[in-house]
C-alpha cells in the first residue's frame, strides 16, 4: 500500500501524518508532500520535537505535490477538505485517490463527496461550454456576468453539498507553540491508528 498524506507547506501535519503511519504500519510505503510546498525545507521544529517525545524520528525535506507522486499513490490523504478540493482542481486524473484522513477511516460522507465530485464536473463542463459558445458574443465583462447568471444554480447547489460536510479538517499548528503541535500529533496520532485498523497491514 503506498500513501501520500499532503497538507499545504509539507512542513507539518504531513510530514507528522507520514512519521506516525511509518512508525505504525511499517509494510505501508510512506510519502508526504503539500499543495504550496517549497522544496527541500525542513520540517517544522515543533513537529520534530513532539515525534521525538514519541520515540519517533523525524528526518524530513518538504516536496510539493506533483503528477509522479499522485500517479505513486495508491491512496493520497489529505489534511483537510480543502486540500482534498485543490487537487480535485488541479490534478482531476487522480480525484478517485483523494481523500481526508478523517474521511478515509470514518466511512461517513461518501454520498455527499459523491454527489460533490459530479457536481465540480458538471460545472466545469457547463463554464467551458458556455465559453465556448459566448466568448465572440460579449466583452469580458459582460462574459464574465452572463457567466455567472449561468452558472448561479450550479454554484449554490455545490454550496449547499459543502456546508452538509462533516469538519474533516486536521487543525494546523503552524504558528502555535509546541502545546499547539502536541494537540495536533494527539490528532493524527487518533486517526493514523484508526488508519491502520482499517488497512489490517
Amino acid at each position: 500500500m503506498k500513501i501520500l498524506f499532503v497538507c499545504t507547506g509539507n512542513t507539518c501535519r504531513s510530514p507528522m501524518a507520514e512519521a506516525l503511519v511509518g512508525d505504525k504500519i511499517p509494510r505501508a510505503e510512506v510519502r508526504s508532500a503539500g499543495i504550496f510546498a517549497g522544496e527541500n525545507q525542513r520540517a517544522n521544529q515543533f513537529a520534530t520535537q513532539v515525534l521525538q517525545e514519541k520515540g519517533i524520528k523525524l528526518n524530513h525535506l518538504s516536496q510539493p505535490v506533483t503528477n509522479k507522486l499522485l500517479h505513486w499513490a495508491d491512496i493520497v490523504l489529505t489534511m483537510t477538505t480543502q486540500h482534498k478540493q485543490s487537487l480535485i482542481m488541479e490534478y482531476p486524473n487522480f480525484q478517485d485517490k483523494y481523500f481526508t484522513l478523517k474521511e478515509y477511516v470514518s466511512e461517513a460522507d461518501k454520498k455527499v463527496w459523491k454527489a460533490l465530485k459530479q457536481a465540480y464536473s458538471d460545472y466545469e463542463e457547463k463554464r467551458s461550454l458556455f465559453i465556448q459558445e459566448n466568448q465572440h458574443k460579449f466583452d469580458n465583462t459582460l462574459l464574465d456576468q452572463k457567466l455567472k447568471d449561468h452558472l448561479h444554480d450550479d454554484v449554490a447547489h455545490i454550496k449547499k453539498l459543502e456546508a452538509s460536510l462533516i469538519n474533516y479538517d486536521i487543525s494546523d499548528p503552524f504558528g502555535g507553540d509546541v502545546r499547539i503541535y502536541r494537540e495536533a500529533l494527539t490528532e493524527l496520532d487518533k486517526y493514523t491508528d484508526l488508519l491502520k485498523k482499517k488497512l489490517d497491514l
